[in-house]
């Protein structure tokens, strides 16, 4: 069990070399239709493989609610981003350092900090972000559902990935999500999970894939990977383990080294608009600029 991490003395070091590599941060929002599908285990071990390939990876918990990243990563958080709104920590009181490149940014109340606006506090807190300039990704595990906090995260991000499972609830649930998120994202990603096999998975993205572009005007909706339904994950959670890390050669780890692998080619061949600044802060505030 690790504690609230006081000094995060290896992403300070970093950041100060961030204007010279010029690196930007790329934002991906992974939400869902509907909850109980794994959107969270996934966001955990997606940034753990990242993490663990040499990249600098920030988690942030925007779950509004139902925020439980520090359950799945068994560790403790005893304030999170709303403190540092208020001035009440600092943002490196509140950052858990989980591992070597893996970052927890705790954000439970996301409805308050949306709503939160004393200026002189917020300039203090964007000046703080500049610590996390230098990540190469951050993982966004949004709320379920199409509500508008949640629609928010995603339009902010640069990627958008949907986790489902063969449940024709949970799919209905998912192509509805899909539906609303295609007015700010032409580009969606699609991720089955508790398949029993990749030709179910296919089947099921292929009914979704043929509603979408029947209904959806310039969608193009990829199917980024699939997870297996496996014992091994249900184990790791309730352990509160990361199954990548207990099992890295297993199928299950397998298939989602394989949803990194797309994730990351797609991002090295997309051009992103370099004269925008993709720090943290930038993104805190243009959630709140358009709540």
């Amino acid at each position: 069990m690790q504690t609230q991490a006081n000094k995060l003395q290896e992403l300070v070091k970093d950041g100060t070399q961030s204007t010279k590599k010029n690196k930007q941060t790329k934002y991906i929002a992974i939400t869902s239709g509907k909850g109980g599908v794994g959107k969270s285990t996934l966001s955990a071990n997606l940034a753990n493989v990242l993490s663990t390939n040499g990249y600098k990876v920030g988690l942030f918990d925007a779950d509004i609610g139902l925020a439980n990243l520090d359950v799945i990563l068994n560790v403790r958080i005893e304030k999170n981003i709303l403190h540092v709104l208020k001035g009440e920590a600092k943002l490196e009181d509140i950052v858990v350092s989980v591992k070597k490149n893996l970052f927890l940014i705790p954000g439970e109340s996301g409805d308050e900090i949306l709503k939160y606006n004393d200026q002189f506090l917020y300039e203090r807190f964007f000046e703080e972000t500049k610590v996390l300039d230098d990540l190469d990704f951050m993982i966004i595990d949004t709320g379920a559902g199409i509500g508008g906090h949640t629609q928010l995260f995603l339009e902010a991000a640069d990627e958008v990935i949907v986790v489902t499972v063969p449940d024709p609830a949970a799919i209905t649930d998912a192509y509805a999500t899909i539906k609303i998120t295609s007015k700010v994202k032409p580009v969606i990603h699609l991720v089955l999970n508790m398949t029993k096999s990749s030709k179910e998975a296919e089947l099921i993205y292929d009914k979704i894939s043929k509603v979408a572009m029947a209904n959806i005007k310039n969608l193009s909706l990829n199917l980024l990977g699939r997870l297996p339904e496996d014992k091994l994950i249900a184990k790791s959670i309730k352990q509160r383990t990361l199954f990548t890390d207990d099992a890295p050669n297993s199928l299950a780890s397998q298939d989602i080294k394989r949803i990194v692998n797309n994730l990351v080619y797609r991002l090295e061949h997309k051009v992103l608009n370099n004269n925008e600044s993709r720090g943290f802060g930038n993104f805190i505030k243009s959630l709140i600029e358009k709540f």
